[in-house]
Formats: structure tokens, sequence, C-alpha cells
């Protein structure tokens, strides 16, 4: 009888000691492929094991579209994840979803943990406030445009330093050709780089009503003299090879990597990618400016992605987002990311501290995003986007374009074609979202 009963009583110690070692568990989708994912479960797993309260599940699901169409599916089939990564262009959808998102400010505020709104970078937390000043979702991975460059290319074409204006783009890039190279310039992503920041860039407006933050109403308007000018330059340089087009998103990296392009225009975060694959000297510098349209630059805008809450969890699961949350914008763990993948520390504190451990001594030109982002305070042409249907309105960009490079449009009529439609699409999510 005795050892029945010690029996019983050991059995209850270990399932009340199970149940008060259970941790509660948050569920994190995201869209980090290859290398990356592996930095996301490290910071998973590191978060997990700096307390037990607490049970980080990431989750890749797939590229920024797949993730956030998965996420949009399982809310309506109330299977939703705490926290789902979304890409910039999905701002204005994620805030469109009635019912579905918890404002990050507020599950901070709601969870008791705090959340001081000046230790982030302007440039980065700006594109995701609302006109109010209300943080949606908590950066995480932020990048932008910058201009990557063969140094040997460069010393090999008589050429000393990088480019500042598009002028002395097109005249670099020149003399790399006849150098002996391929071609001068190619550049990835590029609405992103050639619209989108071009216009912040040189301070002029993506399109009406602040870029679409003070309004559904807004409609686009890159289809100006500017945006146009510079992209009919590009078109022309193809006659050369001075510019060579290599696809809608990332593939023209391999231009550059090979050494085919001696110049390349995309995101900072490739410089992962890049030191893996380059064979040469490289560097990278700011974006170049149109000295025809400004006498400096203004401030780049970013691309990446932001982690986003979703409602219909328990109080107690919340608040693990909030822990989480604080823990990932905490200044080793941003420095350490932004070490590893070139995306730009979200805070100044992991900024000061990666300068602080010599990170940019030992990898000149890594900084340049955080100073492109911070050259200037953000203004109504340079915090960012918040159009609607982005995603669909980026497709068509990209299609005009190409008929630009291969010689279909002009750029003025493709301009034009791409405005005409991209507006079509803002007016239908204004009436969806009345």
């Amino acid at each position: 009888m005795l050892k029945k009963s010690l029996i019983a009583a050991s059995v209850s110690a270990v399932l009340i000691s199970s149940s008060l070692s259970a941790a509660t568990e948050v569920n994190w989708w995201h869209a980090m492929g290859g290398t990356n994912t592996e930095r996301v479960n490290k910071i998973a797993s590191d978060f997990n094991a700096s307390q037990s309260n607490y049970k980080i599940n990431a989750v890749y699901k797939g590229n920024y579209t797949e993730t956030m169409t998965a996420a949009i599916a399982a809310f309506r089939a109330k299977k939703q994840p705490h926290i789902v990564q979304v890409f910039e262009v999905g701002t204005a959808t994620m805030m469109a979803a009635k019912g579905a998102v918890y404002p990050i400010e507020q599950v901070m505020k709601d969870s008791g943990v705090a959340l001081d709104k000046s230790d982030y970078l302007p440039a980065v937390i700006s594109y995701y406030q609302t006109p109010e000043g209300e943080l949606l979702s908590m950066p995480f991975n932020s990048s932008t445009p910058v201009l990557w460059y063969n140094r040997d290319a460069f010393k090999k074409a008589g050429v000393s330093d990088a480019p500042k204006t598009w002028d002395e783009v097109s005249s670099t890039a020149k003399k790399l050709v006849d150098s002996g190279m391929k071609c001068g310039i190619a550049v990835g992503y590029q609405s992103w780089g050639l619209i989108e920041n071009y216009s912040a860039w040189n301070n002029i407006p993506l399109g009406t009503k602040q870029n679409g933050y003070a309004g559904l109403d807004t409609e686009l308007t890159f289809n100006n003299k500017n945006v146009i000018d510079n992209l009919q330059r590009l078109a022309d340089m193809q006659k050369d090879g001075s510019f060579a087009y290599g696809g809608r998103r990332g593939e023209s990296l391999a231009m550059f990597t090979t050494g085919e392009c001696g110049m390349w225009i995309n995101s900072s975060a490739y410089y992962g990618s890049i030191k893996g694959q380059a064979k040469f000297d490289y560097a990278q510098a700011m974006m170049p400016f149109d000295s025809k349209v400004t006498d400096a630059p203004q401030n780049s805008i970013i691309g990446g992605a932001t982690l986003w809450t979703l409602r219909g969890h328990t109080k107690d699961e919340y608040k693990g987002v909030a822990e989480f949350m604080k823990y990932l914008s905490s200044t080793e763990v941003q420095a350490w990311w932004h070490q590893e993948t070139g995306y730009v520390p979200i805070t100044t504190a992991a900024y000061e501290l990666s300068k602080k451990q010599g990170f940019y001594d030992k990898n000149p030109g890594t900084d340049t995003a955080i100073q492109q982002l911070s050259l200037n305070q953000p203004n109504e042409n340079s915090r960012g986007l918040r159009f609607g249907n982005f995603v669909q309105i980026r497709d068509i960009v990209n299609a005009e374009m190409e008929m630009i490079w291969n010689g279909s449009k002009d750029a003025q009529l493709a301009m034009d074609d791409a405005v005409a439609q991209s507006n079509k699409l803002l007016r239908k999510f204004e009436k969806a979202n009345k």
C-alpha cells in the first residue's frame, strides 16, 4: 500500500512539474529562405534558451507573397499564427485586413513590455507607422538599394571613384565597357530601385496623398518627366552594353559576381551573397542621384519586411509575443543580424555597437545603407509608400519596364500605361475598403 502511494505521489509530482514547466508556444511564420532560415532559427532557439516561459516556433512558409497569402487564409480558417512576416509592400493590405491585425505598439502596451520608438532608425520605423504615429508592426529585416561596384574593374577602366550622379553612372558604364567588360551596370528589383527609390532619393512624389499615407483615394504619378527620362537613358545605354537587363528581382546578382557587369544597384542585404561569390575587390556606395532633378539626395526608403501580430490568441501568448519582440530588438541580436546578413540594424544602439566592434572598419562600406536611410529626416516623399494592391501593381510596372528594355515601348508610353493600369487597381482597393 505504501509502495502504491509512493508511486502515485511520484507520478503526481512529475505531472505537476511538467505542467509548471510547459512553455507557452508562439508560432512565427516567416519568408526567410536559404541561409537566412538558419539565422532565423538561431534567433528563435536563442530566445527559447534565454528563458523558460515561452517557446517560439519559427516556420518557413515560402516567399513573401506565399507567406502573406498563407497567413490570410489561416486567419479565415481560425488557424492563424501569432506572428507573420510581411514584406513592406503588403503594409496597406495588412492594414485593410479589418479585425485581423493587433498593432504591435498596442501588444507591447497591453503586455506591459516597454517600447521606446525613439530607439529605432527614423527611416525604418516611419514606414510602418500610422499618420498618428502608432507603430503597426515590428521592423525586422530592413534593407535599401545601394550601388555595388567592382573596384578591380574600375581600376582597369581608369575610374577612381564610385559615381555619385546618374550622369556619372552613364559615363562610368561606358568606360567599363570600353575597357573590355560585357556590361557597365545592371539593376535588381528594378521597380524598387529605379522608380520607388529613385523618386524618394530625388525627393519627388511617387503618388498623391503623401504616397498613400493620407488616404485610400491616392493615385500614382511616377509617369513624370524625371522618372521617364532616367528610364529612357538606361534603355539607350543598352545599345553599347553600358546597361543590361537581368530580371525583375535578384536574378542579375550573377551578372555582378561573375564580373560580367562592373556596377549593380540592388539591396544592401546581398552583402552575404556577394561576399561568398565575388572573386574580386568590391565595394558599395550610395545610390546615384539625378543632378537634373536635385542638388543633393534626400533619403532612400526601405525594403524587406516586418513582423505583424494577428488577433485571436490568449493574453499570455501575446505576452510571449511582446517578450520576443523585445528580445528581437535588443542591441546584441540586431547587431548580429545586421553583420551576418547586410540588413540594416533597426536601432541606433545596434548600429553603434557594430561600429564599436569594428565591423565597418573590417568591412568598409557596410554602413552605406544606414547612411542613406539616415541622410535626412524622412518627409512625405521619402518615408515610404502606402498603396493598396501594390504586389500586383509591381507586377504591372515590371512588365511595362520590360517593354522599355526590349524596345516594344518608349519610357513615356510604358510608364503612362503602367500608371493607368495601376490606378485602376487602387480604385478597386479603395472601393473594397471604404
